[in-house]
């Protein structure tokens, strides 16, 4: 059920980011600012099933709304202008984000009480580690 997923995580660790943001083709001087942020997600559904994921930190903010298994398009925190779907497999919310022929796939999950985001591109794989808030 995605409702494991609903409230305010807190970025604890990264690992590997860097290389996954030049993966996915992102300049120096964005990646980083992306590399200092520590940001916070917040993720809420409401009644309707529309979920949505926002990313906060002193840099930047965005924000996606979705609701599960339909494509929608996300201009991403890098710019990047994406067809992206997101679907609930075996307790995982995977993103995935279509651009220019390339593709890169987000794995959102709960283990040990923390949420892991798989961040992976090709045979780059980074993982960020948010623990739950008050």
């Amino acid at each position: 059920m995605v409702e494991q997923f609903v409230g305010t995580w807190t970025l604890t660790a990264s690992e590997n980011f860097d290389e996954y943001m030049k993966a996915i083709g992102v300049g120096f001087a964005t990646r980083q600012m992306g590399n200092m942020a520590k940001p916070d997600l917040v993720i809420g559904v409401d009644d309707a099933g529309l979920v949505s994921i926002t990313s906060k930190s002193t840099f930047k903010t965005t924000e996606i709304k979705f609701k599960l298994s339909e494509e929608f398009d996300e201009t991403t925190a890098d710019g990047r202008k994406t067809k992206t779907i997101v679907t609930f497999e075996n307790g995982k919310l995977v993103q995935q984000q279509t651009w220019d022929g390339r593709k890169t796939t987000l794995e959102r999950e709960i283990q040990d009480g923390k949420l892991t985001a798989k961040c992976i591109m090709d045979d780059v794989v980074a993982v960020r580690t948010y623990e739950k808030g008050a």
